[in-house]
């Protein structure tokens, strides 16, 4: 049973940067396409980037582009979500999950899909970027 788990969350000034990271277990994370989506208070859950078994390839939603970037180490079992020039529209508890598929992934980011039984979530880090 694949277990993710979240960290590097917290309180950042607007313009700032944080890395999330996600730690697998109980699976080899090379299988999953791996995903990063947030939810904000009063919104519901939306994708925000995903990337391929080898990281070859990745997708963004049009909100974070040119500021996240996301990459993974699957020596290691872990993802990343570098975050740069942070607004307060990132305020979200964001949330690593894993999936079998890249194509639906990289759709539910881009396309604003929603197929959310077909992850395994992690419990996610709460970003909130203030001043």
């Amino acid at each position: 049973q694949l277990q993710l788990v979240e960290s590097g969350g917290g309180l950042v000034q607007p313009g700032g940067s944080l890395r999330l990271s996600c730690a697998a277990s109980g699976a080899t994370l090379e299988n999953y396409a791996i995903g990063w989506f947030r939810q904000a208070p009063g919104k519901e859950r939306e994708g925000v980037s995903c990337i391929s078994y080898s990281g070859a390839s990745a997708a963004y939603a049009d909100s974070v582009k040119g500021r996240f970037i996301i990459s993974r180490d699957n020596a290691a079992n872990l993802a990343y979500l570098q975050m740069h020039s942070l607004k307060a529209e990132d305020t979200a508890v964001y949330y690593c999950a894993a999936v079998w598929s890249y194509a639906l992934c990289s759709g539910d980011v881009e396309n604003r899909g929603n197929h959310e039984s077909a992850y395994d979530w992690g419990e996610g880090t709460q970003v909130t970027v203030s001043s």
